[in-house]
């Protein structure tokens, strides 16, 4: 069984249900999913002893947050090279910050990501049976691309 953290910023309370609703699909695909705000995660040792990660903030004017993005440079220093990971955002009128967060796991930290891109869900879709299931769906390939 893997261990896989969940790191999010949440400012309305949408980036925190899909990312509960992607823990609940790493559970799902038979691994353990570390539900954490970025704010409570004080330095880069804190990243130590995951086997993936999957970060997301919301997208605010077409951007991620400041404090995902001083969470992304503290991450840098973890050596997450070759880490599985994901990346994930809600939003009202654009979807930049998943794409802009999944880019640098993936090229700037050299992580190894999952094939399903960034997730982008638009907040009124967070709380349907589909943006549900997009959640959980992401989770699952996350820890899919684990074996057993």
């Amino acid at each position: 069984m893997h261990k896989i953290l969940v790191a999010y910023i949440s400012r309305t309370g949408m980036t925190e249900k899909m990312a509960g609703f992607i823990a609940e699909g790493i559970r799902m695909g038979g691994h353990d999913a570390d539900l954490r705000k970025v704010a409570d995660i004080k330095s880069e040792a804190e990243l130590a002893g995951y086997d993936g990660y999957i970060f997301g903030c919301p997208t605010y004017h077409r951007d991620m947050t400041s404090g995902m993005k001083t969470f992304l440079f503290m991450a840098q220093k973890a050596n997450l090279t070759g880490k599985m990971g994901g990346a994930f955002c809600a939003y009202t009128h654009s979807g930049e910050s998943g794409p802009m967060i999944f880019d640098t796991m993936q090229h700037v930290f050299k992580m190894d990501m999952v094939d399903l891109g960034a997730l982008n869900l638009k907040e009124h879709a967070i709380d349907s049976p589909e943006g549900n299931k997009a959640c959980q769906d992401y989770g699952k390939g996350v820890a899919g691309k684990f074996k057993h």
